[in-house]
Order: C-alpha cells, then sequence, then structure tokens
C-alpha cells in the first residue's frame, strides 16, 4: 500500500473560470432571477437530449411533483417505484396525495425489477396505477424496453427519475427521453450541476404547458414575459394554486457552461470507474457495480461479497473512512425510515429481499471528474489493505 496516507474526498464539483464569469455576468445584468439564462438553458438541454421540451426547475423533487401532478398522479391513484432510492422519488407522489407501491430491485442490478412491476400491475392495486417511476440508480439504466411494454400493456405513464442519468444514451434514446417525462437533478454532486436545480423533459405540449404554469404559482405568464413583453407586466391570471419551483438564471448560467462541458466530465468518470473495474474485478471478495447501455457512471456502487469477510460492510466502511477515504451509501432503503413502515405496515426489509441484501452489501466510492490515477489507486490500495485483514 502507498505510505503516505491520502484524503480523496467522496465528491468535488468542477467548477473553473468560465462558470465564474457566466454567474458573475449575470449578476452584473441587472436581471438574477429567471429569465434569458433560463430560457437558453432549456433550449440547449432540448437539443441535448433530443426532447420536444425541456424545462427548468428548482430541483428534481420540484420537477418529480411538477411531472406527477401534469400527468394526473392524485390522490385517486398511485404509482409503482423502488425502495432503492432516495427518498424524494416516493415522497413526491405522497405529496400530491398518491399512494406508493414498491417493487424489489433485480437480483444482479440496483435497477427495480420489471417482473415485480408487473406483479403489482396484475394484483387489484394494479388499477389504482396511474405510473411507474423507475430509477436509473446511479446512472446505471433500467430495463426501460421491459418497463415500456408493461406501461403500454397496462395503461399507465411512465415518469423516469434521471437524477443520476445524465447524459446516459440508449439506443432507445437518452435516459428522461423514452417514458412519459424525465426528471434530472443538478444537485451538487450531480454528473453536472447549477449547485441545485433539475430539469423536465415531456413530449406532449399540453403536459409541458402545466408544468410552465405550476411551476410558478400557476401564473399563465412567467416572470420574464411580464417584464420583458410589451403587454403590462401587473396583468396575469392565476389558473391553478401552483409552486415556486423556477430555476433563476444565476444557477441557470452555471448549468449552461457545466452542459458544455457535459461529455467531458462523463469521459472523465468512465476513466475512474474503468480504472476501479480492472483492479477491483481481481478482488474475490467484490461484485463489480453493474454496467448498461448508457451508464453514466455518476456513482461507484462497490458490492462486498460478506460470505469471504470477516467483518460488516459497516466495520469495512470505517475503516475506509479512517483511511481518508470519502464514502457514501445509496441508498438506504425507504422500508428503514420511520414514516414509511408507519404508513406501510407490511412495507419491510423481508419483502424485498433483494433491496435488503444491496444495502448491507454496498459502500459508494469516489468518483468525480477531477480526480487523479494517484486517488484511485490510492482507493484500491485501501480496499485492498481492508480486504487483506478481514478475508474469511
Amino acid at each position: 500500500m502507498n505510505a503516505v496516507k491520502m484524503n480523496v474526498p467522496f465528491f468535488k464539483a468542477s467548477i473553473g473560470s468560465e462558470e465564474e464569469k457566466a454567474v458573475i455576468d449575470v449578476m452584473r445584468s441587472g436581471w438574477l432571477t429567471t429569465g434569458s439564462q433560463a430560457l437558453a438553458f432549456e433550449k440547449e438541454f432540448s437539443e441535448k437530449v433530443h426532447s420536444p421540451f425541456a424545462l427548468c426547475v428548482n430541483s428534481n423533487t420540484s420537477g418529480m411533483i411538477l411531472a406527477m401532478e401534469a400527468l394526473g398522479v392524485n390522490r385517486e391513484n398511485a404509482v409503482i417505484t423502488t425502495p432503492y432510492t432516495f427518498v424524494s422519488t416516493a415522497a413526491s407522489a405522497r405529496h400530491l396525495g398518491a399512494d406508493v407501491f414498491f417493487a424489489d430491485i433485480e437480483k444482479d442490478s440496483y435497477s427495480i425489477d420489471p417482473n415485480s412491476i408487473e406483479k403489482i400491475l396484475k394484483s387489484p392495486d394494479g388499477k389504482k396505477v396511474k405510473a411507474i417511476v423507475p430509477v436509473h440508480i446511479a446512472g446505471n439504466v433500467c430495463n426501460m424496453n421491459a418497463i415500456m411494454n408493461l406501461a403500454e400493456k397496462y395503461n399507465v405513464k411512465v415518469i423516469e427519475d434521471c437524477a443520476h442519468s445524465f447524459p446516459s444514451k440508449t439506443q432507445s434514446g437518452y435516459a428522461g427521453t423514452i417514458g412519459d417525462a424525465g426528471i434530472f437533478s443538478f444537485y451538487a454532486t450531480k454528473t453536472m450541476t447549477t449547485a441545485e436545480g433539475g430539469m423536465v423533459t415531456v413530449k406532449d405540449s399540453a403536459v409541458a404547458k402545466r408544468i410552465t404554469q405550476m411551476r410558478l404559482h400557476g401564473m399563465d405568464r412567467t416572470t420574464w414575459d411580464r417584464y420583458t413583453s410589451p403587454k403590462a407586466s401587473w396583468e396575469y391570471d392565476i389558473i391553478a394554486p401552483g409552486y415556486k419551483a423556477n430555476l433563476p438564471d444565476i444557477l441557470a448560467a452555471l448549468g449552461r457552461v457545466q452542459l458544455k462541458r457535459a461529455e467531458e466530465f462523463d469521459r472523465k468518470r468512465k476513466i475512474h470507474a474503468a480504472y476501479y473495474n480492472s483492479n477491483l474485478k481481481k478482488l474475490d471478495f467484490i461484485k463489480l457495480p453493474p454496467n448498461s447501455e448508457g451508464n453514466a457512471w455518476h456513482l461507484y456502487l462497490m458490492r462486498l461479497d460478506l460470505s469471504k469477510l470477516k467483518c460488516s460492510r459497516d466495520d469495512f466502511a470505517r475503516e475506509l473512512q479512517q483511511m481518508g477515504v470519502g464514502i457514501s451509501m445509496h441508498f438506504i432503503p425507504l422500508f428503514n425510515f420511520s414514516y414509511w413502515k408507519n404508513l406501510y405496515p407490511g412495507f419491510t426489509p423481508e419483502n424485498f429481499p433483494n433491496a435488503q441484501q444491496h444495502y448491507l452489501e454496498t459502500i459508494t466510492l469516489p468518483l468525480w471528474p477531477d480526480m487523479t490515477e494517484e486517488m484511485c489507486a490510492y482507493v484500491v490500495d485501501c480496499i485492498k489493505t481492508i480486504g487483506e485483514k478481514y478475508h474469511g
């Protein structure tokens, strides 16, 4: 192992002088909120992923709520999603009063299992389902062919949670453009960032119009239009009790520069992921992450084969941290949290064995564009050292 201890952060955003200039230019322009930069960002993102409509929002969570609402999710129906996700995916449906039905993940991946989805759709509860919400965990795209076939067969919508999956390009198109809607995240740790923010992609013009209105208080005119149009700025109508979910121009300007660099970031992450794969595959106590077509490699999910180790996942993770390696866990399944356990008494680890097993075995390693090969090598060396210590 390397003689000198290193500190490898879990993540560090790649922000340069061009991003700084873009933000300062907006600050000096006199227009700080949603305006021309946001409109340009939407157009450029739409062109990038080949989506008819792209609508920027202040978070993936806001985008999820808006997309669900526009596609008819409400207290009379339900959505199907995975328990192996961040809480916002399922919570968005609850904000609209809808029920959430959970389908287990696949045995050998972190993706929602189409067979588990169909079991719900075929059950008496299936009649209540309005939408399937697959989550492309770590940038690894779900089995969208199977999911879209189910959506057509049972006449339900598909809302892709693409918080991890930009730019994930498949033969069916970019993740986020395959279903009825796709919701992206530009949070600070994502594959590109606006610090906070997100984007919703949709195909239907009526859905796009509804989201546009609902993201800003249900107004029938945008702020930019009201203050730049010859029509009086104070004239507008409220068509529904909407939300406050618009993305300011300062953040949109940052996003425009990051979007230009997205392929650069993607290439670098894949180099680091390939380094991990080539070195970790030699270790019999490691299970490599799944690697589907279009994998964006937002996260590197390292699975431990605990049958070969005399320690727990938590023990292994703790020692990595003590060696200076920043790690995380993706994800704590939702059935571990009080709210979901209290809401759905049958929502237990025993009913989702694949999600539970993956959770107990997984550690998320550092993976960000500006990592050096020395950092990657140090992470691998630490894993080898701990593995040798606990190998059974």
